[in-house]
């Protein structure tokens, strides 16, 4: 599956974890329109009613990831018994689509889905480290659907209302503004732009995650 990463714009100001509001309100200067800065100040300043976060940070399955073997363009999951187990402790339905363990990571980690008014589906569940809009000074950012030890790390993920799925996508201050958000809530700090040192799973001293799952045995359907 090909990813649309590239963009032609990036942050223009060092983030400032002391002051969000005041940094986030320099970038978005350089916006045009007035109404749509409107919009995306609105959504930054009642962020909760567009963006779901889970309740702790738990990593379901080391070394699962999305990518779809060679030669192929789906891949699907089958979980490990323990996953199993898990999910059937939470209450929560195992989702054997690619990006499914994501989902069920968020939801076992207490994570809310809303439902959607023009929609059967639930808010999308997106990985706030999407391999795009790299910080300032880098080429590049993590991309966690990649990347096992983070592709079902909950403490990246999040339940997105479609109007925030497309900021995320669209403008590099409001998906550093999630990123900020995550480390704030977590010490989740995969890039290592907000610590100097963080633990193996992207994790600052003082903060941790439980793992469910460790490396998968193959209990991977591909097609």
């Amino acid at each position: 599956m090909p990813y649309n990463r590239d963009s032609p714009n990036g942050l223009q100001e060092p983030l400032d974890l002391s002051n969000l509001t005041r940094w986030f309100d320099r970038e978005t200067l350089r916006i045009e329109s007035e109404t749509l800065r409107k919009v995306l100040h609105d959504v930054a300043e009642n962020l909760n009613d567009f963006v779901h976060w889970s309740a702790c940070a738990i990593l379901l399955w080391d070394e699962c990831d999305r990518k779809p073997a060679e030669g192929t363009n789906r891949k699907y999951h089958r979980y490990p018994e323990s996953i199993r187990q898990r999910a059937k402790s939470c209450g929560v339905k195992l989702n054997p689509l690619a990006n499914g363990p994501a989902v069920v990571a968020f939801q076992i980690a207490g994570g809310t889905r809303s439902e959607r008014f023009g929609s059967f589906n639930g808010w999308s569940i997106h990985h706030v480290y999407s391999g795009k809009f790299p910080y300032i000074g880098r080429t590049e950012t993590k991309h966690a659907v990649k990347e096992g030890r983070h592709f079902t790390q909950s403490a990246g993920l999040i339940a997105t209302h479609p109007v925030a799925d497309a900021l995320c996508d669209e403008f590099p201050f409001f998906a550093w503004l999630l990123r900020a958000e995550s480390f704030r809530r977590f010490g989740y700090d995969p890039d290592g732009v907000f610590s100097s040192q963080q633990d193996e799973f992207g994790f600052v001293e003082g903060h941790h995650c439980e793992m469910v799952m460790g490396a998968p045995t193959g209990d991977v359907l591909r097609t």
